[in-house]
């Protein structure tokens, strides 16, 4: 068993790590940045270090300071939560070569899945469907080939990438060499390699992804899947668990994401994403770290996830079978971002001068923010998760409709009255939600704007 964590993140994701800390009796540390230093996180954990200036690369992505924090205070493991070092496999790596235990997957079987290319081949070899294109990286002679074959629209992504950077689409293909070399471009800026890999694109699919977790001990289970197909620029912004998949479809996407985890070993919290049209579901990517939208699913299921990372990490076993998974209800996330919808969603940092945090049955507020803190404008202008637990979907639109009204968060532009306009479009209320869905209804939901 683990006994004493240091946390290599900052914001709702360090302090939701401490609190799982706290309940299992494990110490914990906490880094920051000089612009964090008066952060929920650092006053929580039982200790805390500050490893570098603000920008990222000097703190949160410094992965030297960041282990010689940990060894120079006695923590034996490091939780990465989710962004700056968490699918990094080469701080893994690091993390090993040291004798520390990295609360995930090992650094191979991140690097494996990290590269969006080779996951796609190691999916296939797996069984598992995959989207049409290519099976690596191509050159732009290669490109123009496939094209040719399997016909347009297709995505152009980038192999390391994620987020929508280094990603274009070509609708005809007398676009594809100039789309080919704007992607390279933007992919070697993002992320220091500019290789780039095709697949045939599925207009306005939904998004649906599975957890997945598995022990040390050979053992991987689902825990169900989630909808997150409430998108912008491909940045989730609505969560749902379970999805409006049929019973067959839904059964054979769990077995799909079992298999996947056999495949590579998987240990630890992880997701397998697929997209899904009228013909069937098609993998795209797998995350080797714990999400943002873990929640849903810890609603609907009762169980903790990041307790479970942190128990397998220390090597013990799931606390659980797949028999005994449960599902229960229906939950929904939204993510309130200090951020401008009227201004194109331009990050809005300031201080915050009043917030008032909904409660009730079913409620959760997952946050670092608390009245007068100042959000920095140096890192990702998320400040909250609203989750909400209901019945059945109806019974978790209203109770999250009420939680909204209920929400206050004043002294810096957010996108609060945007996500209860998402909520109560009436499109929602069906569940006619796809990946199009904001774009395609943007100037309504904007006009709730005030």
């Amino acid at each position: 068993m683990l006994h004493r964590v240091l946390i290599a993140n900052r914001g709702e994701i360090a302090v939701r790590i401490i609190r799982a800390c706290k309940q299992m009796g494990i110490e914990t540390v906490a880094v920051y940045s000089t612009a964090d230093r008066d952060s929920l996180h650092v006053h929580l954990a039982d200790e805390a270090v500050c490893i570098g200036g603000a920008a990222a690369t000097d703190s949160y992505l410094n992965m030297e300071n960041i282990i010689s924090a940990a060894i120079n205070t006695g923590a034996e493991a490091i939780h990465p939560g989710f962004g700056f070092l968490s699918e990094n496999s080469r701080f893994a790596a690091l993390c090993e070569s040291c004798g520390i235990l990295f609360v995930g997957p090992s650094s191979t079987v991140i690097e494996k899945m990290g590269d969006k290319a080779s996951a796609k081949a190691l999916m296939k070899a797996a069984g598992v469907p995959v989207v049409p294109g290519s099976e690596g990286e191509v050159s732009v002679e290669e490109g123009i080939r496939l094209v040719e074959t399997i016909g347009t629209p297709v995505l152009i992504k980038a192999s390391a990438g994620g987020g929508g950077r280094g990603m274009r689409v070509v609708n005809s293909a007398d676009q594809f060499t100039k789309a080919y070399q704007a992607a390279r471009a933007e992919a070697k800026a993002a992320f220091g390699h500019d290789g780039v890999y095709i697949e045939k694109l599925i207009e306005n699919p939904r998004h649906v992804e599975v957890q997945i977790i598995g022990d040390k001990y050979g053992q991987i289970v689902h825990l169900g899947e989630r909808d997150c197909s409430i998108q912008r620029r491909n940045q989730k912004v609505v969560e749902e668990a379970p999805s409006q998949l049929d019973d067959t479809m839904r059964q054979a996407m769990f077995d799909a994401a079992v298999k996947a985890g056999e495949h590579v070993g998987y240990v630890s919290a992880g997701t397998i994403e697929f997209i899904v049209d009228a013909e069937g579901f098609y993998f795209i990517e797998m995350n080797t770290r714990i999400q943002v939208e873990h929640p849903v699913t810890e609603m609907i299921t009762g169980l903790d996830i990041v307790r479970e990372q942190l128990s397998i990490a220390g090597g013990q076993k799931l606390s659980f079978t797949q028999a005994e998974v449960q599902f229960n209800g229906h939950a929904l996330e939204v993510r309130v971002n200090a951020e401008d919808p009227k201004h194109q969603f331009r990050p809005s940092p300031g201080r915050i001068d009043l917030l008032h945090v909904p409660g009730g049955p079913g409620v959760r507020f997952d946050s670092m923010v608390y009245t007068d803190y100042e959000v920095p404008p140096f890192y990702d202008s998320m400040i909250g998760k609203l989750i909400v637990h209901g019945r059945n979907r109806d019974d978790a639109i209203d109770k999250m409709i009420a939680a909204l009204d209920e929400l206050i968060v004043e002294g810096v532009p957010n996108n609060h009255a945007f996500l209860q306009a998402i909520i109560e479009h009436p499109d929602f209320r069906k569940g006619l939600v796809d990946t199009g869905f904001i774009q395609r209804h943007l100037e309504g939901l904007l006009k709730h704007e005030t």
